[in-house]
């Protein structure tokens, strides 16, 4: 496809009035809906809740605002000021792209010698990997929880465990078990959905000594291990959600 940025009706696109929006890369998928919203259609998730969604540092920034409990975080922009401030937060910490997804770039820091040495290869990437989004190294079981958010109910919800490793995507290994919804896991995920827009969203926690923290939402969900383990049908959800969004 391809879009006229100035025009403002509708082309030849042959698109109901709601669209859901599946694509997966993030840049793709922010750009082109808001392409379409201009063009007047209504998309699920809406450009605001995807950008906000597709960076780590936005979303932080929406469920603090919101007073939702997240990892302890810091932002740095130059390889001096992120050492300083993991210096202030302590070893070991986590260093996460602002944008990315499946785990991908992020790198466990053990110490000041190893933080050294990653952040003076990110001086060389592109310059989006010179936001240093800095995070506590959170103790939690080998799993953290994902809760499916379908307007304003949670649907369903999954362990992720990940014995080799701290990443527990499903996409690089990890494995899948459900998990009941409790009230409190119901009421923060929730919250934190309405903390960014609402919508179809996967919001991401861990179980830590002083409770649940929620580190990540997802605007763009993989369900296919989620369906398959807990025998709820996603996709029966989104439809239904969609109907009413398009009768409104």
């Amino acid at each position: 496809m391809f879009f006229e940025l100035g025009a403002r009706e509708r082309g030849g696109e042959k698109f109901a009035d709601i669209i859901l929006q599946r694509c997966v890369s993030y840049f793709r998928n922010l750009h082109l809906t808001a392409l379409l919203e201009k063009r007047g259609y209504t998309v699920v998730n809406p450009y605001k809740v995807t950008q906000l969604c597709g960076n780590k540092l936005l979303t932080t920034l929406a469920l603090t605002k919101a007073k939702i409990p997240t990892p302890k975080t810091y932002v740095a922009f130059t390889k001096e000021s992120a050492l300083e401030a993991l210096d202030k937060m302590g070893y070991p910490a986590m260093l996460k792209p602002v944008v990315g997804s499946w785990g991908r770039l992020i790198i466990p820091l053990k110490d000041r010698e190893t933080a050294g040495a990653v952040l003076e290869e990110r001086e060389y990437m592109f310059p989006l990997y010179q936001v240093y989004y800095l995070q506590e190294m959170v103790k939690r079981p080998p799993r953290d929880i994902r809760v499916f958010v379908i307007g304003d109910e949670a649907v369903t919800g999954i362990y992720r465990y990940s014995f080799l490793d701290i990443k527990t995507n499903i996409a690089r290994g990890g494995k899948a078990e459900p998990c009941r919804i409790t009230p409190e896991l119901q009421e923060l995920s929730l919250k934190a959905a309405e903390a960014v827009g609402s919508g179809i969203l996967g919001v991401d926690m861990m179980e830590t000594d002083e409770g649940i923290v929620v580190h990540e939402i997802n605007h763009t969900i993989e369900f296919q291990a989620t369906a398959t383990v807990t025998k709820v049908n996603i996709p029966k959800y989104i439809v239904g959600y969609l109907l009413r969004k398009a009768r409104k």
